[in-house]
């Protein structure tokens, strides 16, 4: 087998927000004291994606006791997830085999730096077959774990960017308590799923086999493990969960929820050009506006745009206005449509735009969206 060694980029030194410096000062002293425990690096591997030229591999790499049992880490309650240490600096060595003009196996190895918060987000220039693939993850120490990605083929392809928070899984708590309850308190068990949305999303897989999934949050990358076991449990597609950092950023004590989403869209479109992105979000929070805006920038390169539509008491929960007279203008002033979903209309940006309170009067409405 041919083993080809790449060294990993070096990123750019940039200067520190005061935020940023303190939270490195007090992990670091956590690192030194944790390690002389005798705590060691785990890796917790995430889906990633990718073109048949490259793909992008997912991973953090967190400090844990010594013969813990990974499943045991990654299936717990939701508050439990936040009392992790990172590694921050820590390389992880990616290697994924291919198979050769020769037609022998081929190993590209490829060494990936952890960044300040123990995040590994790097490409790998290999060139694979459309479909699942696995990448495997090492590091110096022993941790292994092994990572999925998901290529997609050559040719113009449907793929769907999903928020989660009620457009896939139910919140119905107010926005304070909704952060505080589902992150520190609910189990992936105790969960429940926007009825019909399981049934639209494999719909969608069913038709488009090739179909990229991408789950894009505001949720923490903490809560990663306990989101892929919900989407498992309920039927929805695979796919890549693209979420955040809580903690303070290079550039300031707090992080922009618009903007994490925005950023991801770019990037997408910019990684994945042959792809059309249905945008599934819900109007409880910012999701309109950010479609919007990104169907405005991208147009060629999103397909159509579904909203979930809330109800007045789920909006009110929300924390909320209620919604003007034809819903938010997701779905068309003054729409009909068939019942419990509105018509679709085209907005300024081009885009078919389409609205309903469940994945069933969503897929109705989509299906003439899609047309």
């Amino acid at each position: 087998m041919h083993q080809e060694h790449l060294p990993s980029p070096t990123p750019p030194v940039q200067h520190l927000h005061l935020s940023a410096r303190l939270e490195d000062r007090i992990r670091a002293a956590a690192v030194r004291f944790l390690r002389s425990r005798g705590w060691t690096p785990r890796i917790e591997p995430y889906v990633g994606y990718g073109t048949e030229g490259s793909v992008r591999v997912l991973a953090r790499v967190l400090l844990s006791r010594p013969h813990r049992r990974a499943d045991l880490v990654w299936n717990r309650r939701g508050w439990r997830n936040y009392l992790t240490v990172s590694a921050p600096g820590e390389v992880v060595r990616a290697s994924v085999t291919r198979t050769g003009a020769a037609g022998r196996d081929e190993r590209l190895v490829v060494d990936l730096a952890a960044d300040r918060d123990g995040y590994v987000d790097g490409m790998l220039d290999v060139a694979l077959e459309p479909g699942w693939h696995d990448v495997q993850l090492a590091t110096a120490s022993g941790a292994v774990a092994t990572s999925r990605v998901f290529v997609v083929g050559p040719g113009r392809r449907l793929g769907v960017i999903s928020d989660i928070d009620d457009t896939v899984m139910i919140t119905m708590v107010p926005s304070l308590l909704r952060a505080v309850w589902n992150t520190f308190g609910l189990h992936a068990s105790e969960r429940r799923p926007v009825p019909g949305m399981a049934d639209l999303y494999h719909g969608i897989a069913s038709v488009h086999p090739e179909a990229p999934f991408v789950y894009l949050s505001n949720g923490a990358w903490n809560t990663a493990g306990n989101l892929e076991r919900f989407l498992d449990r309920n039927g929805f597609p695979p796919g890549t969960l693209l979420l955040t950092d809580w903690g303070p950023t290079a550039t300031g004590w707090f992080r922009s929820g618009q903007e994490h989403k925005g950023n991801a869209i770019d990037r997408l479109v910019r990684e994945l050009p042959d792809v059309g992105w249905l945008l599934l979000g819900d109007d409880g929070q910012h999701d309109p506006e950010i479609y919007a805006a990104a169907a405005r920038r991208h147009p060629e390169h999103v397909a159509a745009i579904g909203i979930r539509q809330l109800s007045p008491t789920q909006r009110l929960l929300a924390h909320e206005p209620p919604a003007p007279s034809g819903r938010n203008g997701a779905a068309g002033r003054g729409g009909t449509g068939t019942p419990g979903s509105r018509r679709t209309r085209r907005p300024a940006h081009g885009v078919p735009t389409a609205g309903g309170p469940d994945g069933a009067a969503l897929a109705r409405a989509l299906g003439r969206a899609l047309r």
